[in-house]
């Protein structure tokens, strides 16, 4: 091919070299610091994070792979890391730093994936990408029967730089101040960002989730899956149908309220169905990954990252779910305990995780809630929480949580933009309580 990613040592390279530019930023800035007034320390502190924020996005930018793919999962869960909004706007920026790839590498690995001619395999193939991400880039194309499909080719070598890449990664975020916690936390949310990111490197195994998904939603009229042709799919090559609708911007500059009302209560429904009922979560909520149409009906895109719940684990987070929306401050803590997101007895620890989750219930208690409009300020309530959870390392962050969190927030922000009123409550309890009773055996399987 013309155009090879990065070798292993070469992106070992880069990586090392922004750990160290990194490390070295912070230690300067500590020195810095001691000869400053409180005020002059925090301004610089922020500053020191958004240029480094920006380093950080100008480095993963270029490698592709495994390293961009956990820096756009940073970006999105930026806020619950306590940085200034200047630093999630700027990791923002890589959900669109990912450069095309060549259409001649394009086709000599179809070509190779396929054991035959382009032109052998498919009636037309679009040079032109029509989406090009971390881990891959798609192509529209049209099969011999005439049927337009979605081809998503996986970037060459992709699936060699995942080790080094989060290992590196790993020593930017321990050796900043960009993560306050534990060693022992931070491996577990790696050890499960690299579990999600091996399933979306095998396309076979995003077939095998598709077919999951058509199983459980093919009849349903909210939303509609995309059929797999599974003669041209091989783990490198997925072909799948090419799904009609709009992205979110155009959506939303076209869409009636009614349409928009819809799409956002749909959303909300398929999430709290998967998680709670089907235990199967579509968890890459980019705006990218939804089409709407004039009605309001959703297309859900990109199947790679799935996550897949306990039966046991998803119930007892549905009871320290109900218990803070009932206001059970020792049933909460209870059941946090058992999820695994609190250890040790501190009562700092118990009031600030109380605190919390008392406020994030605020709005599953207010009947029905417009989640975007002015009074929706949930998000600036919770930030000083937030702030004051990461001083206590007792409170932790489960690994099963971190995809089913990432998917709530996700789509908030897309509920924000649609300006979306519910009974939100009443949404998360009657599936909360479907998962409680599944797991006690009230319910058959």
């Amino acid at each position: 091919m013309s155009k090879r990613s990065p070798s292993r040592i070469s992106r070992l390279a880069r990586l090392g070299g922004l750990t160290g530019r990194i490390s070295s930023s912070y230690i300067g800035g500590r020195v810095r610091a001691a000869f400053r007034g409180r005020e002059q320390r925090k301004e610089a502190l922020d500053r020191l994070h958004v240029d480094n924020a920006e380093l950080v996005v100008e480095t993963l930018g270029r490698l592709k792979g495994a390293a961009m793919k956990v820096g756009q999962s940073m970006a999105m869960a930026a806020q619950t890391l306590d940085l200034p909004e200047d630093v999630s706007k700027v990791l923002g920026q890589l959900h669109a730093k990912a450069e095309p790839v060549p259409f001649d590498d394009i086709r000599e690995s179809v070509e190779a994936e396929l054991e035959k001619p382009l032109e052998d395999a498919f009636a037309a193939f679009e040079p032109r990408p029509i989406g090009t991400a971390s881990l891959g880039q798609a192509h529209a194309a049209r099969l011999p029967d005439g049927t337009d499909v979605v081809v998503k080719v996986l970037h060459y070598g992709v699936e060699r730089s995942v080790d080094t890449d989060l290992l590196a990664l790993k020593t930017v975020f321990l050796g900043s101040r960009m993560l306050r916690r534990e060693r022992a936390e931070v491996d577990a949310a790696f050890d499960e960002v690299r579990d999600r990111l091996s399933e979306e490197l095998d396309y076979l195994q995003e077939a095998a989730n598709i077919a999951t998904f058509q199983q459980i939603y093919g009849q349903d009229p909210r939303v509609h899956i995309p059929r797999v042709h599974p003669h041209w799919c091989t783990e490198r090559v997925l072909t799948m149908d090419r799904m009609v609708g709009e992205p979110l911007d155009t959506f939303l500059e076209q869409a009636t309220p009614a349409a928009r009302q819809r799409a956002g209560v749909t959303l909300a429904n398929l999430y709290y169905e998967m998680a709670f009922r089907h235990r199967t979560l579509h968890a890459d909520p980019h705006p990218g990954n939804y089409l709407f149409d004039p009605e309001g009906h959703v297309s859900l895109l990109d199947f790679g990252c799935v996550k897949r719940f306990d039966e046991f684990w998803i119930a007892n987070y549905a009871h320290a779910a109900l218990s803070a929306l009932d206001g059970d401050r020792e049933g909460l803590l209870e059941y946090v305990r058992r999820i695994d997101g609190w250890h040790g007895n501190r009562p700092g620890a118990a009031d600030v995780l109380w605190h919390f989750a008392d406020t994030l219930s605020q709005p599953y208690r207010a009947g029905q809630y417009t989640i975007g409009d002015h009074q929706d300020s949930i998000i600036d309530r919770l930030k000083p929480i937030i702030a004051e959870m990461v001083r206590y390392p007792e409170l932790t962050i489960p690994r099963d949580i971190i995809y089913l969190h990432r998917s709530l927030g996700g789509l908030y922000a897309i509920a924000r933009r649609l300006v979306v009123t519910s009974d939100w409550g009443a949404l998360l309890r009657k599936h909360a309580s479907y998962a409680i009773a599944r797991a006690e055996g009230r319910l058959s399987a």
